[in-house]
């Protein structure tokens, strides 16, 4: 049968998982190429994921509301060439392979063949084993790929227990020989049942939960699904790396005076708005290429260098919750590029109507307080990202100047740059030159610069 398997995007760098939120389709129906299928969101991204193919869909796997690993097959199209009851007996094929067989994931296609074979044919045993995919889903917030859980199935590994150990992959997820060091260790006695259970009881009491008291005027309001997913997004993120934030202020006099004077002829000339944030995007990605080692991303032990400078920028959407785009090569673009680039993102972004592949691959973020009026911040770095720059509002201050016959007292325009980044691969220095680099090539900005 000509067939077309659809599966669940890679909606960010850290993105693991996404939540269907709505099916515009369903079984039977024939779509066309770009048709929405279905709608996602992840703690970054809510979007509408259109289908790369002509066809029928014969198979939905997964309903509204439910968690699904990326890589994962949610539907099949029909391409056509076969008639219905053949199409139907497909589908109804794939339905129980899939009950039968854990879906592969990234880690289960590169583990060794043969073991993959003995634990599929172990998750057919009955119930009353430790683990089982069910429970681990519902009880436990940490993601274990179907080798994983089978393995653990068949060793009579607790789900307590597989919370205690400590995963080598990213976001400390639990790989294959994670598991089986741990069987081995157990094994020749290193790891023992007491401790297992005096660990699982640590990390139990390790953050208790705290009760309010609740008086007749008060009011609870349930977090929504987006909320509950960047408050998740939040905790690992601090949970992994070591933040420091290094802050400066900078003198952007000359950038002000030059917007004020050039910000109507660019809206005429070019059709588009010109704010501060593409002259911060560009001073961004020029500093970024000075300083590669801040341009880089972390996955356990390893640093990955970056070559270009995708700047994430985050955007606030209508229902107050943020979302980051990426303008990709940032480095190579003019003013006027990064303008149209960023003025596109951003309209696209309050509207989910980007794609995918429009929040994949950043490797620096921006975000900007100042369009709240704030004067400073300290962001959270946006994991795998090493570093994130907060820009301030810009106010009027009085600062002293030198002239040759004296200092002086004038109104310049000035603001804060923060910038948050891990310890565990940018020092103290390293941290301050970057954001110090930034401050001075705004400073420097040339009044009389053309557009």
């Amino acid at each position: 049968m000509s067939e077309f398997k659809i599966l669940m995007p890679k909606l960010g760098e850290s993105v693991q998982e996404a939540t269907i939120t709505k099916w515009f389709v369903k079984e039977g129906d024939t779509i066309e190429e770009d048709d929405p299928v279905f709608e996602v969101a992840t703690d970054k991204v809510d979007s509408e994921i259109p289908s790369p193919v002509d066809g029928v869909i014969t198979k939905i796997f997964f309903q509204e509301d439910a968690l699904v690993p990326v890589g994962e097959v949610v539907a099949i199209v029909n391409l056509g060439g076969d008639d219905d009851s053949e199409a139907e007996k497909t589908a109804q094929t794939t339905d129980k392979e899939k009950e039968e067989v854990p879906a592969p994931t990234v880690e289960a296609v590169t583990e060794d063949p043969a073991l993959v074979k003995e634990t599929k044919a172990e998750v057919s045993k009955p119930a009353g084993t430790s683990v089982k995919s069910a429970s681990v889903k519902s009880e436990s917030k940490r993601f274990y790929s179907p080798l994983v859980k089978s393995i653990a199935e068949k060793e009579n590994v607790s789900l307590e227990e597989l919370e205690t150990i400590e995963g080598s992959g990213q976001n400390g997820r639990v790989q294959k020989n994670d598991l089986l060091k741990y069987l081995e260790d157990k094994e020749a006695g290193k790891v023992g049942q007491s401790k297992t259970t005096e660990k699982a009881d640590v990390s139990k009491h390790s953050a208790p939960k705290i009760s309010s008291s609740i008086g007749a005027g008060q009011q609870i309001i349930e977090m929504d699904r987006v909320r509950k997913l960047i408050a998740d997004h939040m905790v690992k993120s601090k949970q992994t790396s070591a933040h420091v934030t290094s802050v400066v202020e900078a003198d952007v006099t000359n950038l002000v005076l030059w917007r004020n004077k050039i910000k109507n002829q660019f809206q005429e000339k070019y059709g588009e708005k010109i704010t501060f944030m593409p002259v911060f995007t560009e001073a961004v990605a020029k500093a970024l290429m000075e300083f590669p080692i801040v341009n880089s991303s972390v996955e356990g032990d390893k640093i990955y260098l970056h070559k270009s400078a995708n700047v994430a920028i985050a955007v606030a959407k209508p229902d107050g919750n943020l979302v980051v785009p990426v303008i990709k090569e940032a480095e190579q673009k003019n003013l006027l590029g990064i303008a149209k680039n960023l003025n596109e993102l951003a309209e696209g972004a309050r509207y989910n109507k980007l794609k995918p592949e429009a929040y994949q691959g950043g490797t620096f973020t921006i975000t900007n307080f100042g369009s709240f009026r704030n004067v400073i911040g300290t962001p959270i770095i946006n994991q795998p990202q090493v570093a994130i720059l907060a820009t301030g509002t810009i106010e009027k201050k009085p600062a002293v100047m030198e002239t040759p016959t004296g200092d002086v007292i004038v109104v310049r325009h000035k603001m804060f740059l923060s910038l948050s980044y891990d310890h565990r691969i940018i020092d103290g220095a390293m941290g301050g030159a970057f954001v110090r680099r930034i401050a001075d090539i705004l400073e420097a900005f040339d009044i009389d610069r053309e557009i």
